[in-house]
């Protein structure tokens, strides 16, 4: 089926929803948030970037679960998922590849140094999380290493007000979920606690699962210098038929384990912003070839990383300058990758100009990496934007970007596979030019984009016995078109939602010399995605969405998922249905992914 067929598709299934109505509801004004994950306190829409928010009201209608199936919603964000529920998933914006993109948890970076199969480990559950935070592009200057092509922080609840929740689910597959989510305010501190099971037989032999999920956050001295505490830790072990080797390996096993503890604070005066912050990010990984019989082949890698940073800003008549330092140190212990410890520091610098009457703003900045094994290096950037109205802004920014190789890059070994500990990181310049409309009732984004990447690792081998190795050996041009838009609109006294995003991606691979090549391109060419949110009645809401995904191998689908809440007092009875209309397709390694698949979900709000 042709891409406009598909679209067209997504489009009536949409449109068909128009008749139906909403109560007026809340509006999430974007232009009140400012986002949290720079030094720079920005405005929504005085950012000259391309930055996506999803907030906590559209993270209850957006008939999912998970985060990863969240994600999956964003035009330009590709979750190339094994299963369902968010078990096992990789991360991507705007191509690249797996450890590219930064994941953070209240501005905290939880990448992980084994390997980037494991970033969305720590992907929080839905129940505590205020809003989600996208930033597309390059942001080396801004975050540091692995923000290669984007980075993504998720911003945790603050309030303890109208969080208290028990919920449980069951569904297709022997799905079965329990969550409770409980928030007390004090006097002068708040605590929010979540603690979920959920698990399944799964959807085809050994893709079954068990995770829970405890979660913790913490503020105290709220009425002088408030001190945030926030503490999650995940365990996922599920069935893993084909997700690493060859599809032919059914019989692959992992168990997984993630933790966080992090405490920071924001300290103000009249010109100077501080804001400390400590963690300690666990990752344990345990993998099997055959389940029943570890002793075939097992991998067993453990890593921790402890960090401090020092966040600041200062405001003078030159504008609002920002800098701070973050300085890690990474552990690891393997039975593959062997003993590895690396110390990381990070120094920011960056300053924001405003001109003619504040309606120009020229952020120039860069940030200065000390790597112990691979030592210094350097990322200046610098974004700029015009403010044409009140609602209408243009923009462009620029910068150069890096990835460190993960541990498995460098050191893993398996029968068929060497790692090169003499790998050089992935470096890359991107820019972009954009415009933006914000205003109470619709917000439209444009923007053009291009990434230069150098040095990127590929796995070759020069004859066909040989064993695949780690190699800098590919140079790629990634071009890119994207548009987003939110519509809010009334019918009579009634409010409707309707939102869509599509990213074009063009990447061109120069010819890599080795007789063979372990990766391809296989990115998404053609992104859309589109989600309506209405209501039948008072009490009755629904949630349609349709995704849309062409890879450049060619490989095409369409996929319809939806939500119905029946609202009952303090109880909310809602069916998901996932992929309703039975799409044959795969994501990634060529792991069929479920057909239709529902989820029948009661909550009771106390």
């Amino acid at each position: 089926m042709s891409i406009k067929k598909q679209i067209s598709i997504g489009i009536a299934l949409l449109l068909t929803s128009y008749t139906f109505s909403q109560k007026k509801d809340t509006v999430f004004e974007l232009d009140t948030v400012v986002i949290s994950s720079s030094r720079i306190d920005i405005p929504f829409k005085e950012n000259s970037r391309t930055i996506q928010v999803i907030t906590s009201k559209q993270i209850q209608q957006s008939a999912v679960t998970n985060i990863t199936d969240l994600l999956q919603q964003v035009a330009g964000v590709d979750m190339r998922r094994r299963g369902v529920s968010g078990m096992q998933a990789d991360l991507y914006i705007r191509g690249g590849s797996f450890d590219q993109t930064l994941l953070l948890i209240d501005g905290i970076k939880v990448e992980d140094p084994q390997t980037g199969h494991h970033t969305m480990n720590m992907a929080l559950p839905l129940d505590v999380i205020e809003r989600i935070e996208i930033i597309k592009g390059a942001a080396a200057r801004i975050f540091g290493q692995n923000a290669f092509t984007g980075a993504i922080n998720i911003v945790t609840k603050k309030s303890a007000d109208n969080v208290n929740s028990a919920g449980i689910q069951a569904g297709s597959f022997g799905q079965k979920n329990g969550s409770i989510t409980v928030g007390k305010n004090l006097e002068n501190s708040s605590i929010i606690v979540h603690a979920s099971l959920n698990s399944s037989d799964g959807y085809r032999h050994n893709t079954d699962f068990k995770n829970q999920n405890y979660f913790i956050k913490n503020t105290f001295n709220k009425n002088n210098t408030p001190i945030d505490f926030i503490g999650y830790f995940t365990e996922r072990d599920f069935g893993a038929n084909g997700f690493y080797a060859s599809p032919t390996a059914i019989n692959q096993y992992e168990e997984t384990q993630s933790s966080l503890v992090g405490l920071s604070t924001t300290i103000k005066n009249n010109r100077l912003t501080l804001k400390p912050r400590l963690y300690w990010k666990r990752n344990q990984d345990m993998y099997v070839f055959i389940r029943n019989n570890p002793s075939v082949y097992r991998n067993l890698h453990i890593s921790n990383k402890v960090g401090a940073e020092l966040n600041a800003s200062y405001n003078s008549s030159l504008g609002v300058t920002g800098f701070g330092i973050d300085i890690a140190k990474v552990f690891l212990t393997s039975n593959n990758l062997g003993s590895r410890d690396r110390f990381m520091a990070n120094l920011f610098l960056e300053h924001r100009f405003k001109l003619l009457n504040d309606k120009m703003d020229i952020t120039p900045g860069v940030a200065v990496n000390y790597f112990s094994d691979f030592k210094f290096h350097a990322f200046p950037g610098i974004d700029i934007g015009y403010a044409i109205s009140d609602h209408f802004k243009v923009y462009a920014n620029a910068g150069y970007t890096y990835r460190i190789p993960t541990y498995t890059d460098l050191f893993y070994s398996d029968p068929t596979t060497l790692g090169n500990a003499n790998l050089n990181p992935e470096e890359a310049i991107s820019e972009e030019v954009g415009i933006k409309y914000i205003s109470s009732k619709i917000n439209f984004s444009t923007a053009v984009f291009n990434r230069n990447s150098n040095n990127l690792i590929d796995y070759v081998k020069a004859n066909a016995n040989d064993k695949w190795q780690a190699t800098n050996i590919q140079d790629l041009n990634s071009f890119g078109i994207e548009f987003n838009g939110s519509f809010r609109y009334k019918v009579k006294d009634f409010t409707q939602n309707l939102s869509f995003g599509y990213t074009y991606l063009d990447e061109n691979l120069a010819s890599v010399k080795a007789n063979f090549s372990r990766y391809s391109i296989n990115s998404l060419k053609h992104h859309f995605t589109s989600t309506f949110r209405s209501q039948f009645f008072q009490n009755v809401s629904q949630s349609i969405v349709y995704k849309f995904s062409e890879r450049s191998t060619g490989e095409s689908y369409g996929i319809v998922d939806l939500m119905l809440t029946l609202k009952l007092n303090s109880f909310d009875v809602s069916l998901i249905g996932n992929n309703i209309f039975d799409t044959v397709y795969t994501e990634t390694n060529l792991v069929p992914m479920p057909k239709s698949n529902f989820l029948v979900d009661l909550k009771y709000n106390f």
